[in-house]
């Protein structure tokens, strides 16, 4: 069965005291996402007689109003067709790690037991899944515990958020933005999961405290049937679900014709495909088998010296932002943004890079697309421990045009004409000059330099990322894999660009012989 691929953020938290906005979140979300699984965020930052502040639960009453201001919002679209799950975030004690528990249907209560098997029994034999995320933090201090756990209740992981990434402890994501949870471990990342036995998928999502859906932390993706909550939910519990780091790369993948999340039986050998299409130039995939790599498929080197010329497809990201620095003009902490691409071809498809509020696009056409931008000079969390400041907004456009022809980039009403040759060869970058010049004099007068750091350091930026053409990001393989023992087979994709996708594996069972 050919699958639809649908994408969320999975992990976005929306506290007591961001209620007002539940429909500017729900707005945003229904902007860039095809269906929401909301996870409210039920504690705070208590007071205590000592004056030090400690993260506990509000009292019930005050949950279960927010809960039902939840619950009218996920009446509203199911009455509008959009696909939404309840959910809330449960921690517990804190010796079993946390969870985000969602449910099929809209009427059912939050529990709030001290352990997971507590948890789990609670809502035994209802339509419930509770989903631990930044598993790879300490036992006992926030960390998954694989010895409790229930892969029917907890049919998949969140390994990649805006904690950075929990599969293993010396992969290259590091976890390390939020500095009181700690550094990562080795005994509870989710390839410990996997040694305990355990049916386990994978997925990545945000952990977004202010604004849903953001780009940068991570996204998962479905494969469904269609898009109605029973089809999605079906696809969860049978753990066809896939998690990226940033862009949507797509991944097609099958053992004996089984997809991702699905168990096989064999006689010994099982035949892999794969099909991926990425949102830049494919490094390499990485077949792992039983968490140790089995191949490494190089995409690198098989394209590059290919000549590109007439019609090609192609795919870039444009970004928005950059700007000044807030400590030397500080009042510049917000910029929006006009603009329009238009191709002397046709752009086939715009994946939106989106951080904060503020994005549309505005009007599409077969060659041409309008949108409307805002980009800001603070954090997409709102906490401490975010992301830096350098935080753009944009797109990723897939394009059909002559190798030799020029796209025409307008923002704010100048025009920026680049030749699609020459995205292919290298990444362009333009500064706002005329404006930042303009900010300048009129915040310090007239200023002299000998270097234009002043402008340069301050100046809003646009980049056109190189261009890569569709032999760079496209590419299928088939293999044979001799299993001796049962195990399990999953995939991890790696683009040039560094953005990453993890599949949830194929669990494998080895007919004895006699």
């Amino acid at each position: 069965m050919k699958y639809k691929k649908l994408w969320t953020d999975m992990h976005s938290n929306i506290h007591h005291d961001q209620m007002e906005a539940l429909p500017l979140w729900y707005e945003q979300i229904k902007k860039e996402m095809d269906f929401w699984p909301i996870a409210y965020y039920p504690f705070y930052m208590r007071p205590t007689s000592s004056g030090l502040a400690v993260e506990d639960r509000y009292e019930d009453e005050l949950i279960e109003k927010d809960w039902e201001q939840v619950r009218q919002l996920a009446l509203q679209a199911e009455k509008e067709g959009f696909p939404m799950f309840m959910g809330y975030e449960w921690q517990g004690a804190g010796l079993d790690g946390d969870h985000n528990v969602f449910f099929l249907e809209n009427g059912e209560k939050q529990e709030h037991p001290m352990r997971y098997q507590e948890l789990v029994e609670a809502y035994k034999g209802k339509p419930v899944i509770g989903i631990p995320h930044h598993v790879a933090y300490q036992l006992g201090s926030r960390g998954k515990n694989w010895e409790t756990h229930d892969e029917k209740f907890s049919p998949f992981a969140e390994i990649y958020s805006s904690h950075g990434c929990s599969e293993n402890d010396d992969g290259p994501l590091m976890m390390n933005r939020h500095v009181h949870m700690g550094p990562r471990t080795g005994e509870t990342t989710y390839e410990k999961g996997l040694e305990h036995g355990y049916k386990v998928g994978i997925i990545a999502s945000g952990d977004n405290h202010s604004v849903p859906g953001v780009f940068e932390h991570g996204s998962m993706c479905v494969l469904a049937e269609d898009c109605t909550k029973e089809s999605i939910w079906d696809a969860m519990q049978h753990r066809r679900t896939y998690g990226v780091s940033q862009s949507r790369i797509e991944v097609d993948y099958t053992v004996n014709g089984i997809p991702m999340g699905g168990e096989v039986e064999t006689d010994g050998e099982v035949k892999l495909k794969l099909q991926v299409k990425g949102t830049g130039a494919v490094d390499r995939v990485e077949i792992v088998r039983d968490n140790i790599l089995e191949e490494m498929i190089v995409h690198s080197g098989t394209w590059e010296r290919k000549e590109q010329k007439g019609m090609i497809r192609f795919k870039f990201r444009l970004e928005l932002g950059w700007g000044p620095d807030t400590r030397v003009y500080k009042d510049q902490w917000l910029k929006e943004w006009q603009g329009r691409l238009e191709v002397d071809g046709k752009i086939l498809g715009i994946e939106k890079c989106w951080n904060n509020y503020g994005q549309e696009i505005t009007q599409t056409a077969e060659n041409a697309c309008d949108f409307y931008i805002t980009t800001y000079q603070s954090t997409a969390t709102g906490k401490w421990m975010g992301p830096s400041n350098v935080t753009t907004e944009g797109f990723i456009f897939e394009i059909e045009a002559d190798a030799d022809s020029t796209m025409r980039l307008t923002i704010d009403g100048k025009e920026y004409p680049v030749v699609v040759r020459d995205l292919l060869n290298s990444t362009k970058v333009f500064a706002l000059w005329d404006e930042v010049k303009r900010l300048t004099k009129e915040t310090w007068g007239d200023i002299t330099h000998y270097r234009d750091d002043p402008w340069w350091h301050n100046a809003y930026k646009i980049r056109l990322n190189k261009a890569y053409p569709s032999e760079s990001y496209e590419l299928e393989a088939t293999r044979k894999i001799q299993m001796k023992t049962d195990g399990n087979i999953r995939l991890r994709i790696w683009q040039k660009n560094g953005d990453a996708a993890w599949t949830s594996p194929v669990f494998i069972t080895v007919k004895k012989k006699g």
